[in-house]
């Protein structure tokens, strides 16, 4: 069994438990949760990769209509994503299982109005593995490339469906092109800065199965100030009801 602990999000709204050692919630996955936007159309929502089932359950508490599946390919992580689903009395919307995105048979075909999903950021070749295969899992491509996310979100959403995810910016042409060959086509981006005169770290991206040609790039969205404190827009995706 895990050493896990029990982390407070959403200012105390939201109680997770995840694993000590290992795959843990970061600021990409607040940033990852507040870029979600739920349309009115909007009722089901896919996490891909949704370890412990952070982003999964801070969807259904800010949207109160929307059903949530969360996948993961760590049982592990599920177990704990499905305690924390009880935890928090969200068992009526949402819901998690263990599999293999790549599997063509886990999941049903065209349901979802919106997939959400953070995958790992380096290939294989960037280093060397860490000895915690759950760390291993999340930060190279073992079991997900932006290939595979492509292909998933070609499979599973609806037609006009959307994706969002956050990816390293090192590695966008690498995305842009994964997304196109499968014609889940990017229309909006916000490249994320640590601070000012860094370069971009990561960028947050919506695609939409089908969509025709155009993208908005909007502003970017700095991580800190000239003093190192954390923006107002970094704080308020935080907050309950924070978007970016």
């Amino acid at each position: 069994m895990l050493e896990t602990t029990c982390d407070d999000m959403l200012f105390g709204r939201l109680k997770l438990l995840q694993p000590l050692n290992g795959q843990r919630v970061s600021m990409d996955t607040i940033l990852l949760s507040a870029w979600v936007k739920v349309r009115s159309g909007t009722r089901e929502v896919l996490e891909a990769g949704c370890a412990t089932g952070a982003v999964s359950l801070l969807l259904a508490m800010k949207h109160g209509k929307i059903h949530v599946t969360g996948v993961d390919i760590q049982p592990e992580l599920i177990e704990l994503a499905t305690l924390n689903v009880s935890n928090n009395g969200l068992t009526d919307r949402v819901k998690f299982i263990a599999g293999d995105i790549r599997d063509k048979n886990l999941l049903p075909r065209e349901k979802y109005d919106a997939l959400a999903v953070n995958p790992p950021y380096s290939s294989l070749s960037a280093g060397r593995e860490s000895p915690d295969d759950s760390r291993t899992t999340s930060r190279l491509e073992v079991s997900c490339t932006p290939d595979d996310v492509a292909e998933l979100a070609q499979r599973v959403l609806k037609c006009r469906g959307r994706l969002f995810t956050i990816f390293t910016s090192e590695r966008l042409d690498v995305f842009l092109s994964a997304m196109r060959d499968h014609r889940i086509i990017p229309k909006r981006m916000r490249p994320v800065y640590p601070a000012m005169d860094y370069n971009s770290g990561v960028f947050l991206c919506e695609c939409v199965k089908g969509g025709g040609e155009g993208m908005n790039i909007l502003p970017p969205l700095f991580v800190r100030d000239d003093e190192g404190n954390y923006t107002n827009e970094i704080l308020t995706a935080y907050e309950p009801d924070g978007y970016v």
